[in-house]
């Protein structure tokens, strides 16, 4: 008994250093979108895609670069590579389109709704066993997004879908990644990933046809915290995930849902109604639901 004591201890914090990770990465990514958003006062979003993709593949490609790490490789090219780019492309167009042109505190509740399209999609795609009570959980964290874009209310336009886009698009991203060549680093997909955001960038300035405008002070400083800020979320996200239990950590996930409210209704004055709260609730009830039948399974 006493022999397993040290490791109940080790195990306990590791969970508490993992948890402290994964709340600072998501902290992160909360004031990474606040001040995306902050740039479309002054840049068209297509310039904030290309000059946010930039920023991030050169900080990696660094990271690369002093690990030794080729990012040059065969398994670049890889099927499972090509599908997270494409999903990557769209995750990252329509989620910064979302949280730049509807209010960021929607578009961060419905951003939570991932890991529960991941959930599905694996049932779906790879055989995963999930039984009648995650699927219920899915279906009810899934009325949440429903509940908080109103399809049917006055309120409803079609910028409400564009969260729910970039939702999609980070599910597909995730599942893609679940079988990417193990070959290939952290940096390496944090470098193509980053790159893709460039795609998306030069893509939708052909649809946008908006020119290039000017950098001021304030606006290159938010362009360059969010880079710097996404980069940390990314790293501090990989350290959680290697640090604590999946299981432990990985409800913290969350927290991000809590910062993004925040900024969005102290920073930019948004209004959170009932619909809002309901709907933030289902989905995060339903995904800490999935979560605890994962571990219990």
């Amino acid at each position: 008994m006493t022999q397993m004591t040290p490791n109940i201890q080790t195990d306990a914090r590791s969970n508490l250093i993992g948890s402290a990770w994964m709340i600072g990465a998501m902290a992160c990514f909360a004031l990474e979108d606040a001040l995306l958003k902050a740039s479309a006062i002054t840049l068209p979003i297509w310039q904030i895609l290309v000059l946010f993709g930039a920023g991030g593949s050169v900080i990696f490609a660094c990271v690369a670069l002093a690990r030794g790490t080729r990012l040059l490789q065969p398994d670049v090219l890889s099927p499972a590579m090509k599908i997270r780019a494409v999903f990557e492309i769209l995750g990252r167009l329509f989620y910064i389109l979302a949280f730049t042109l509807t209010p960021l505190s929607s578009a961060t509740v419905i951003l939570q709704a991932t890991p529960l399209v991941v959930v599905a999609c694996a049932a779906l795609l790879f055989g995963e066993t999930v039984g009648w009570r995650r699927w219920s959980a899915v279906l009810v964290g899934l009325l949440g997004v429903v509940i908080i874009i109103q399809p049917t209310g006055d309120s409803f336009t079609i910028l409400s879908l564009l969260a729910v886009l970039g939702m999609l698009g980070f599910a597909g991203r995730d599942l893609a990644s679940r079988v990417a060549p193990a070959s290939l680093s952290t940096e390496v997909l944090g470098f193509y990933g980053f790159v893709s955001v460039i795609v998306a960038g030069v893509a939708y300035g052909l649809w946008e046809q908006a020119p290039v405008a000017p950098i001021n002070l304030n606006t290159g400083l938010h362009v360059t915290g969010a880079v710097v800020l996404g980069s940390i979320a990314y790293a501090s996200l990989m350290k959680a995930m290697r640090t604590g239990e999946v299981s432990a950590v990985t409800p913290f996930r969350y927290s991000r849902l809590l910062f993004g409210v925040a900024l969005g209704v102290f920073f930019f004055g948004e209004d959170l109604d009932q619909t809002m709260w309901i709907g933030s609730a289902l989905i995060v009830a339903s995904g800490l639901y999935i979560l605890w039948r994962g571990r219990k399974a």
